[in-house]
């Protein structure tokens, strides 16, 4: 039976695009702790500009190298298996997220032993609170970036599939595109949203941001996802084009047209 699972073209085309999906999301969360200067990066002075009275700067989480690829793959899924594929992707990968975080928390719990707490082996002071400070995001970004991952996921499929209802099977770039920058723009919205400025100041337990603070970081954001959506979009012809070529053009359109039934 497994053989036959692995022959069906359709089957492993959905298991490698599935689990290429999975882990960049899954990534994408745990190195979102860092925060990066993207003008450094590429070796600029930081922009000169105020935004509602806060200097505004390209200041990214480390999550954004992947999240545009995860939209991406979101569209390539959606194309060949539907709505219904794309969202039990999504909510199993916001389960398995949710099940990653538990497991880290449970590791951060565990009593350290004294030569690894120290910088014996690893050259930090403080082996064990590094390792709780990368693993042990709190707990209200990891809530606001699930819910600010689902929320996109269910904007990315609904306007894909409104464009390609509108424009048939031809502009690829627009529907994969227009439905990218769509949803990517709620996801950068939300999530620091409810992370920085809702939560704080529900907890009491840290400084909340500013709304400018707030807008001037998700300016940044978006801009900076905008502007890789659009470098993308040629991946999106090769990566189609592998699909076509390892399905063969007869299955591919079945499953196009199966899907657009589906929805």
């Amino acid at each position: 039976m497994i053989h036959n699972i692995i022959k069906d073209k359709s089957t492993r085309l959905f298991i490698i695009l599935g689990g290429f999906f999975i882990v960049n999301a899954l990534v994408a969360e745990i190195i979102g702790v860092k925060l990066f200067s993207l003008e450094k990066t590429v070796g600029l002075d930081p922009a000169n500009i105020i935004i509602l009275g806060n200097n505004f700067s390209f200041n990214l989480t480390a999550g954004v190298l992947l999240w545009p690829v995860v939209f991406i793959m979101t569209d390539i899924i959606n194309e060949y298996y539907g709505m219904k594929g794309v969202r039990f992707l999504s909510f199993f990968t916001s389960a398995l997220i949710a099940y990653a975080f538990l497991t880290f928390m449970a590791a951060i719990s565990l009593p350290p032993a004294n030569f690894w707490a120290k910088d014996y082996f690893t050259g930090v002071p403080d082996s064990n609170k590094a390792f709780s400070a990368i693993f042990g995001q709190s707990q209200s970004i990891i809530v606001a970036s699930l819910v600010a991952f689902l929320l996109g996921q269910v904007l990315d499929v609904f306007i894909f599939h409104k464009i390609k209802q509108i424009t048939g099977e031809g502009k690829i770039w627009l529907r994969a595109t227009g439905s990218t920058l769509v949803s990517q723009l709620i996801d950068s919205f939300v999530v620091l949203f409810i992370a920085f400025y809702v939560s704080p100041r529900i907890s009491g337990n840290v400084r909340p941001w500013t709304f400018g603070e707030v807008m001037t970081t998700c300016f940044g954001n978006y801009i900076y996802k905008f502007a890789v959506a659009i470098i993308l979009t040629p991946v999106i012809y090769i990566v189609h084009g592998w699909i076509e070529k390892f399905l063969g053009h007869s299955l591919a359109a079945e499953m196009k047209s199966a899907a657009m039934r589906a929805n």
